[in-house]
Order: C-alpha cells, then sequence, then structure tokens
C-alpha cells in the first residue's frame, strides 16, 4: 500500500509572518515619518514633495497588496501532502494588470514634469539674476558678472588656482574685469535665480535638498537650472558624484538672504 506524505505547513506560516512583519515595519516607518526631508525652499521643491508623496503612494499600494497577496497564497496554497498540479495563466488578467501598471506609471510622469523638467527645459523669469557655478576636483566656485553686467571670458590656459583664478579668466578681456568669483553661493530671496553649471575635469553635482535640486555639471557643456528660493537661511551644497578621492570634501553653501543684504555682498566682493 502507497502511503502519501504528509504535508508541513510551517514554512507557509513563517513566511507569512515575515510577510506581514515586512509590510508593517514599512507602513510604520513612513507614517510616522522617523526620517523626514528638510523644509521646501522653492515652489518647485513643493512639487517635489508632492510628486514623491503621490509615487511613495502609487508604488506603496502595490507593495502592500502585492506582499499580502503573496502570504495569502504562501498560506491558500501551502503544502498538505497533495500532487503539485499545474494551472494555466489568466490571460484577462495579466493584460488588466500590465495595463494598470503602464497607466501609473506613464500617468506619474505626466504628473511629474513640472516638478522636474520645468526647472530645466523652460526659460527663465525675465530679469533674472545670473549665476554661473563651476565645478572642479574638489570645489564648487560661483561667478556673478560686475558692475557691466557680462561675464568675462574663459581660456582654459589661464587657469591656475593658487594664483587666484581657478575659471580662467582671460586677463585681456575687460569684461571680466569686475566678475566676482567667490566659494560659496549668496543669493537673495524671492528672485528668480538662473545658475548655469559647468565642470572643468570629471563629471560632478549640484545638490540642494531644500531645493530638491540635484542637478549634474558635465565637461564640455553648460548646464541650465533655475529656481526662486523663497526662504532666508544657509544650507549646504553637496556634490553627489562620486568624483575622486576628495569627494568627500566637496560642499560648500548656500546662504539665500534679504535684497539689501545681498546688494551689500556684492558690494564687499566688488570692493575684495
Amino acid at each position: 500500500m502507497r502511503h502519501r506524505a504528509c504535508g508541513s505547513a510551517e514554512p507557509a506560516f513563517v513566511l507569512a509572518i515575515l510577510l506581514i512583519l515586512v509590510v508593517s515595519s514599512t507602513i510604520f516607518i513612513f507614517s510616522a515619518r522617523l526620517y523626514p526631508a528638510p523644509r521646501p525652499i522653492s515652489r518647485d521643491a513643493v512639487l517635489v514633495d508632492r510628486q514623491y508623496n503621490l509615487t511613495l503612494y502609487a508604488t506603496g499600494g502595490a507593495f502592500l497588496l502585492a506582499q499580502l497577496g503573496l502570504a495569502y497564497a504562501a498560506l491558500r496554497f501551502r503544502d498538505r501532502g497533495q500532487n503539485a498540479r499545474f494551472v494555466r495563466g489568466n490571460v484577462a488578467l495579466e493584460i488588466l494588470w500590465s495595463s494598470l501598471t503602464l497607466f501609473v506609471f506613464v500617468g506619474l510622469g505626466t504628473l511629474g514634469r513640472r516638478a522636474w523638467a520645468d526647472v530645466r527645459f523652460t526659460p527663465p523669469t525675465p530679469g533674472a539674476i545670473h549665476v554661473e557655478g563651476t565645478t572642479y576636483q574638489f570645489a564648487f566656485a560661483f561667478r556673478y558678472p560686475g558692475a557691466d553686467g557680462k561675464f568675462g571670458r574663459l581660456d582654459p590656459s589661464f587657469i591656475n588656482p593658487p594664483a587666484g583664478n581657478p575659471l580662467g579668466l582671460d586677463p585681456n578681456d575687460p569684461a571680466g574685469a569686475d566678475d566676482i568669483v567667490v566659494s560659496e553661493l549668496t543669493l537673495p530671496v524671492d528672485r528668480p535665480i538662473e545658475l548655469v553649471l559647468r565642470s572643468e575635469d570629471v563629471v560632478h553635482n549640484f545638490f540642494v535638498r531644500e531645493l530638491r535640486l540635484q542637478q549634474d555639471a558635465v565637461p564640455g557643456m553648460t548646464i541650465p537650472v533655475h529656481f526662486t528660493a523663497d526662504q532666508v537661511g544657509t544650507f549646504e551644497i553637496v556634490c553627489t558624484q562620486l568624483c575622486g578621492l576628495g569627494h568627500h570634501k566637496m560642499h560648500s553653501l548656500l546662504h539665500v538672504v534679504s535684497q539689501s543684504e545681498f546688494d551689500a555682498f556684492l558690494q564687499r566682493a566688488i570692493a575684495q
């Protein structure tokens, strides 16, 4: 006489419990906001936060349903000593959830256009303050046009950081005689800014958490981004690209100040 093997339900129960614990702990971490992001300081940063939350709700819901569904399947179809049987898939259901996934991802991408593309692919507001940001191993340099409102010409052959010319300003170009080059970025509050990013050596990055703005600086390219900071304060600028052995030291500061303080900053820089 043949005896059928008795199945064991223990692995199925253990897997189901682990899945429920993972789902519960994930929900707790996000709902309790144990690791909150710093406050946004621009309208575009608020849009990024909204898009992040919308994406989190969509993907979080899918994660919740998938893991709980897996826990249910582990219990419902656990080994009871029965013979295994083949079950064909449901083509209609596969088309349905594939189409739903496509709709959600395309919808999220479309809704996120304003939170990402408008900062990079639309022209700056008329009257925006133009600043140039240059990255090099392992520092930031920011250049403002002087009283003439024009940037001077740059020539790589003149680059000499020890001599005070980290950008390669051409001394023969009078437009660059009054250019202001500093290591920290100072901007007025509630004024539109166009920041043009450059790199002298390798790929670097400009990232300010409070602006929710992160943009690579690529050698041979000038990449404009624009934003308007609406809160006064001092915020860290970091490079998020692994740009070499000194990458960990590459950071600067963004000072958002009142218009009068910004004017005073320019006057001090010109005097120096």
